[in-house]
């Protein structure tokens, strides 16, 4: 999980203790946002439920209690536990009353039962949170749960709530949960992944390339660095011509077994080298904190691709840099739908760039 545009949107509200009501595609690291501004927020007392995040199915609640687990390994002091129908409601009841939790994750149902009976104390409540809200709030047995266990709840709490979907008729409905919330609706992610990270562009000559890329390592600050190129005959050449040139460069390409790319890739996610050459298999799904410069060596084929190559600098909320080499025509073309789809404006390398623009601080 990047640090996606949700977070970017939502996590400054939602550490503030804001109302949130965020509407974004799933997998978009949303969970994140609650998980964290919870944890960030939260000043556990024992015996004390400080959050409650309800959710529509039992599936949902077991991920989103082990995002909770994944991310407060750190907070030792921190309980978490998750509560769902089709479990014997002893069992529950015994560990609320033996090692009551300070999140607790679950579906209405459940929560509701445990709240009516006395074993749930709500009244400590501080961050109320919906997962896939339209989902529980359209079914109207469930909507009534909901309402049932918030009037259960403190008046003075965050409520936050999150969907893939919002649909007209669901938008009034939450906000009655709700005092004047933050309305964040990421729709479209790419314009998002974009939106931190400087682009520029090179006009170039194929024969070029290579001594502009040598300049630009010389001449940038970087943590780490991915070039692109358009085939694997050029992936290898590329790195050779770098390694010569005394740069700690690496290689990974389509023409390797799984095994050595994984090898490589591994290698260059522990810092071991600081440039990758590589091919368009591993534009997606690269998961690599410090790379905050990304190269377009040669020009992706589509709007697609360069999003995808891109999308892999300035992740985690750290600042990136994508400078992409244009040599022909169909070059520009490729440029000119990346600036219509994506509503972005890529200008020429100025001649000094600002390091403050795309480095860490």
């Amino acid at each position: 999980m990047g640090g996606e545009p949700v977070q970017h949107e939502c996590i400054p509200q939602a550490i503030l203790g804001m109302d949130v009501i965020c509407q974004a595609k799933s997998g978009m690291g949303k969970t994140a946002v609650f998980v964290l501004s919870t944890l960030q927020q939260i000043e556990p007392v024992t015996g004390q439920v400080a959050a409650l995040v309800l959710c529509h199915t039992r599936e949902l609640a077991y991920q989103i209690c082990h995002e909770f687990e994944r991310f407060s390994t750190y907070l030792p002091d921190i309980k978490v536990a998750v509560f769902y129908g089709g479990v014997n409601i002893k069992t529950h009841k015994d560990l609320l009353k033996n090692e009551c939790p300070h999140i607790v994750v679950g579906t209405p149902g459940r929560i509701l039962g445990l709240a009516r009976d006395k074993d749930l104390s709500l009244k400590s409540v501080r961050h109320f949170i919906l997962d896939e809200c339209d989902k529980m709030l359209e079914s109207l047995d469930m909507r009534r749960d909901v309402q049932e266990i918030f009037k259960l709840t403190p008046h003075d709490k965050q409520v936050m709530m999150f969907s893939a979907t919002l649909s007209k008729e669901i938008r009034p409905v939450c906000k009655r949960f709700m005092q004047d919330p933050m309305e964040i609706y990421v729709d479209d992610e790419a314009k998002l992944t974009l939106h931190g990270l400087v682009q520029h562009y090179i006009k170039l000559g194929e024969v070029e390339k290579n001594r502009k890329l040598n300049d630009l390592l010389d001449a940038l600050d970087f943590n780490q660095v991915v070039i692109f190129v358009k085939s694997v005959s050029r992936a290898a050449e590329l790195n050779k011509l770098l390694v010569e040139c005394n740069f700690p460069s690496i290689c990974i390409h389509s023409g390797m077994s799984q095994e050595e790319r994984l090898t490589r890739y591994k290698g260059f996610k522990e810092g071991h080298k600081r440039i990758l050459v590589a091919t368009d298999l591993v534009g997606r799904g690269i998961d690599i904190e410090r790379v905050n410069i990304v190269i377009n060596y040669d020009m992706p084929d589509s709007a697609d691709t360069y999003l995808h190559r891109v999308g892999r600098a300035g992740r985690f909320g750290t600042k990136g840099l994508a400078i992409t080499f244009v040599a022909s025509p169909s070059d520009s073309d490729v440029l000119n739908q990346v600036q219509e789809r994506f509503e972005v404006d890529i200008k020429e390398l100025p001649e000094q760039i600002d390091t403050t623009t795309y480095m860490p601080s």
